[in-house]
């Protein structure tokens, strides 16, 4: 099958790769000549695992351009995967699609089918719809296909997808998708494809990305409780999500949520509602929650140091979550902010995200080549994002190298005993155990 993907961000070229790997050929096109010149030259511009070495796999069935007229002429699907950045209200910004659509109108010489695959407002479908009709002189059959990736397991989860969502309104774009994702399900183990609507696959993404950000929320609220009550949020998880109704995943307590999906997704969502004139109550919640919570950190610094002028505090991550270099709405951003406002000097280690993080932070600090040039003279220690190289670390040469072993864990990676057998004055998340109380120290 002759492919197109516009758009060559993480979900397009993740897309595109996939598809050429499935044996299609497969033309990627970005308004970004620079872009496009280095995926001409064999190089990923972004940090995913896999990516490289399946992109390098399959580059002799996929073409690169920065002509939509050129990438329409012979594909038979055309995706578009262009950004919908979230503007100040909370709504997408879909300038960028339909100026797309408005370039795939005028190019058509046949009909063609057009999937919405980057994230869109509940109800884009619609206006598509109208769109074409108003501009194409060709039948366009509207389709959307929302993406479920994991940034850090795109690829395994494109190859081999918990299911695969179409909205979709015709016989003949339907038997087209199932045709070009079987291939995916078989190898998957049979997993479902799920036709519906248009209008429901759209609400799909937002409702798979809403309820795990309300469960990351939901443990960190616990986890704070946890710290004033003198519980250990570990138990507490392994207590309830041991009745077989609750889904342990995502129940782990940290900093906060980050990224390009979930807060876009929760506030769309919300934006949605109020169009709509309901409020939803519990997304706002968590949405205030998780912007709570990248504020702990240098709150408990503050309440343990005191004063932070003239302090200098080492980082341990920068990416939002591991196996990714995206920085967007990264907790590291904020934390590093409220750092340098209270005088600290910041200096901070990622495997792969600092170039990104220093373009995006709004206060300087000072990147490190490695974990231990981080912690050289550092008056505390910050864990950030859960990169497995940090799991296993030796605690002695890093107690020599800071001016206290002084070590604030926002990810729960390490265990409270060993740190403190170690000499490391040791506080996690929702761990914050009282050894020693027989009663509360308020009124419950």
């Amino acid at each position: 099958m002759n492919i197109a993907v516009l758009g060559t961000g993480y979900v397009g070229l993740v897309a595109g790769v996939c598809f050429a790997d499935a044996g299609h050929d497969v033309i990627c096109v970005d308004s970004n000549e620079n872009k496009i010149a280095t995926l001409k030259a064999g190089q990923v511009p972004f940090y995913e695992p896999s990516l490289d070495d399946l992109y390098n796999l399959n580059s002799k069935r996929m073409q690169f351009t920065t002509s939509i007229p050129e990438s329409i002429k012979t594909a038979q699907v055309i995706f578009i995967a262009v950004g919908t950045p979230e503007q100040a209200d909370g709504s997408a910004d879909m300038d960028p699609t339909f100026r797309v659509l408005g370039e795939i109108c005028k190019a058509a010489t046949e009909p063609k089918i057009v999937v919405l695959k980057s994230t869109v407002p509940i109800g884009t479908s619609r206006k598509v719809v109208a769109f074409c009709r108003e501009n194409c002189a060709h039948e366009i059959d509207v389709v959307n296909n929302p993406e479920f990736l994991r940034q850090g397991a795109a690829i395994e989860d494109f190859l081999k997808p918990d299911r695969v969502v179409i909205g979709c309104a015709s016989e003949r774009a339907k038997s087209m998708m199932q045709e070009l994702y079987e291939p995916f399900l078989n190898k998957a183990g049979n997993k479902p494809i799920l036709f519906m609507d248009n209008t429901s696959a759209e609400m799909c993404k937002y409702a798979a990305n809403s309820f795990l950000a309300l469960k990351i929320s939901f443990i960190n609220e616990l986890a704070l409780l946890a710290d004033k009550l003198g519980a250990d949020i570990d138990s507490v998880r392994a207590g309830f999500t041991s009745d077989a109704r609750i889904n342990p995943a995502f129940f782990n307590p940290g900093i906060g949520y980050g990224g390009s999906c979930f807060p876009k997704d929760v506030r769309a969502l919300m934006h949605t509602g109020k169009q709509f004139d309901l409020e939803l109550k519990l997304l706002r919640a968590a949405d205030d929650v998780n912007e709570r919570q990248k504020t702990i950190l240098p709150q408990r610094l503050v309440e343990r140091m005191g004063s932070l002028k003239g302090k200098t505090i080492a980082l341990w991550g920068l990416a939002f979550k591991a196996r990714t270099d995206d920085v967007r709405r990264a907790p590291s951003l904020k934390i590093m902010e409220d750092l340098f406002l209270n005088g600290a000097t910041v200096r901070a280690f990622d495997p792969v995200a600092a170039k990104n993080a220093v373009d995006a932070s709004r206060v300087p600090f000072e990147v490190c080549e490695s974990a231990i040039d981080a912690v050289a003279g550092a008056d505390a220690l910050l864990i950030i994002t859960e990169w497995p190289e940090f799991r296993a670390v030796n605690w002695r040469t890093i107690k020599g190298k800071m001016k206290q072993p002084l070590v604030f864990d926002g990810r729960n990676l390490y265990d409270p005993a060993k740190m403190k057998a170690a000499g490391i004055e040791y506080y996690g998340i929702g761990r914050q155990v009282r050894q020693n109380v027989d009663t509360p120290t308020a009124d419950l």
